[in-house]
């Protein structure tokens, strides 16, 4: 009787297993065919998510975010220390502008950019300033792995071009005190910063983001296919700019009321991450749709990844 028992259960458990099995295979064959079917009535949607998963978008975004958070901190200090008091103020009052900064969040900026006591300075010295820019290459280096990604170009091969890296944080430096000088120059008026700012600043970040990719890429993807992305993520990047001129400033204030300079450190990681996964899916975004047929025509975007042997 126990045996006959023990029987019935084993072929239970077998045709429970059976059916599960095959449930699972029906479900991976509906998965495979609805697939099929997005991709062919919807190419742009599935060859944007599949872009989304080749390129990783929050791992990539947040190592971007942590490269700049980890390097603007001592870049700060150096343009404290070094830089001419003119330039040391207008960085300052950029940064301030272009976040909205009011209160113990804008004094806190300001207290950065104090320059260090003269022994402190001579025991850095020229040595710890290029270890300081050489380290601030990290955020040069982790988006230009992340526009390697949005275009599925591979690492191998690929030439080193330090100056590049440094290029490309000289010229957003000044990009952002120019962002500065246009916030106090509109000034505030009857809607905020106003459309005229905020066109201006657009079309900046539109040059910014299109010059990016060709720099950091080395000129192996051509100007007219890198435009779409360009657009892209400066219309997302403007987009978190005017929320984070309202924004910024509560939350700062709030956070260091209440928990001092590690809740703006939370605060501020959180924005930058953010912000780079609005830059991570601009770009590939862009990618995706220079390689669509109706602009593959137009813009020239070559039907393989471009062969890097050939570029600097």
């Amino acid at each position: 009787m126990r045996r006959e028992s023990g029987d019935r259960w084993r072929v239970r458990s077998l045709l429970r297993v059976s059916w599960w099995r095959g449930r699972v295979r029906e479900l991976a064959a509906w998965q495979k065919a609805f697939h099929a079917r997005v991709e062919t009535r919807f190419p742009v949607v599935t060859g944007l998510v599949d872009r989304m998963a080749s390129v990783n978008i929050f791992d990539s975004a947040t190592r971007v975010a942590a490269q700049c958070f980890l390097t603007a901190v001592p870049l700060l200090f150096v343009v404290g220390a070094y830089a001419p008091t003119a330039v040391r103020d207008q960085v300052s009052a950029s940064i301030s502008a272009v976040f909205g900064l009011t209160g113990q969040a804008k004094d806190e900026v300001k207290q950065a950019f104090q320059p260090p006591p003269d022994d402190l300075r001579q025991a850095t010295g020229l040595v710890g300033l290029l270890m300081v820019l050489l380290s601030a290459t990290a955020v040069s280096r982790a988006v230009q792995r992340l526009c390697r990604r949005a275009w599925l170009l591979p690492r191998a091969g690929a030439k080193l071009a330090p100056w590049r890296w440094l290029a490309w944080i000289a010229l957003w430096l000044g990009a952002l005190v120019v962002q500065g000088l246009l916030h106090n120059g509109f000034g505030q008026g009857m809607v905020g910063l106003g459309l005229a700012v905020i066109l201006v600043i657009l079309v900046m970040q539109v040059a910014m983001w299109w010059w990016t990719q060709h720099l950091l890429l080395a000129g192996v993807v051509r100007w007219a296919p890198l435009l779409p992305g360009a657009v892209i993520t400066a219309i997302a990047v403007s987009g978190l700019s005017v929320t984070a001129h309202f924004y910024m400033p509560r939350a700062l204030n709030r956070a260091l009321a209440d928990y001092g300079s590690a809740g703006s450190v939370f605060i501020l990681l959180s924005w930058l991450i953010i912000v780079c996964v609005a830059i991570a899916i601009g770009l590939s975004a862009g990618a995706v749709l220079s390689q669509e047929p109706f602009l593959k025509r137009r813009l020239g975007t070559p039907a393989s990844p471009p062969d890097e042997s050939e570029h600097a």
